[in-house]
């Protein structure tokens, strides 16, 4: 019968298969991982990192075999690099393009005031929202309320 230290040692060589496995596309289906596809080449690699680490290989080391044996597609998470960045900081860059466009339109209607002040000395009729805008910069703001100053 096998030892609690054998039982303990197979668990974890399981787990650490089963993460790697998750971790891993199937080549052949390409939506799943090959933990959870039941295709030939999924089974032979779920073989195969077990046996790389039951040889004693750590996680990076059997990545980076299957990487070196399938490309970079077959990892779920391919690495950062300058090939990739364009990819991984895209949303950001959109993002910040997208912030930058709001924040200008902004100013531009902010200063539009000195256009739209001109107009009225040449007698020109201001639109709703002209009026609407004038109307909000030249009121002043109401006073701050004080606590300590009754209403």
């Amino acid at each position: 019968m096998a030892s609690e230290e054998d039982v303990k040692q197979r668990q974890i060589v399981e787990d650490r298969a089963r993460n790697i496995s998750h971790n891993v596309r199937c080549t052949e289906c390409g939506s799943q991982s090959i933990e959870d596809s039941q295709a030939d080449v999924a089974i032979l690699l779920r073989r195969l990192i077990r046996d790389e680490i039951k040889s004693g290989k750590s996680d990076k080391e059997i990545y980076k075999k299957l990487e070196e044996d399938f490309g970079e597609t077959v990892l779920y998470a391919p690495k950062f690099d300058l090939q990739t960045a364009a990819i991984w900081l895209s949303p950001v860059i959109v993002g910040g393009v997208a912030a930058g466009m709001w924040a200008y339109q902004k100013h531009r209607q902010r200063t539009n005031v000195h256009i739209m002040a001109l107009n009225l000395v040449r007698g020109v009729p201001l639109t709703p929202r002209e009026k609407e805008t004038m109307i909000d910069i030249l009121t002043p703001p109401p006073p701050a309320r004080r606590w300590w100053w009754p209403v």
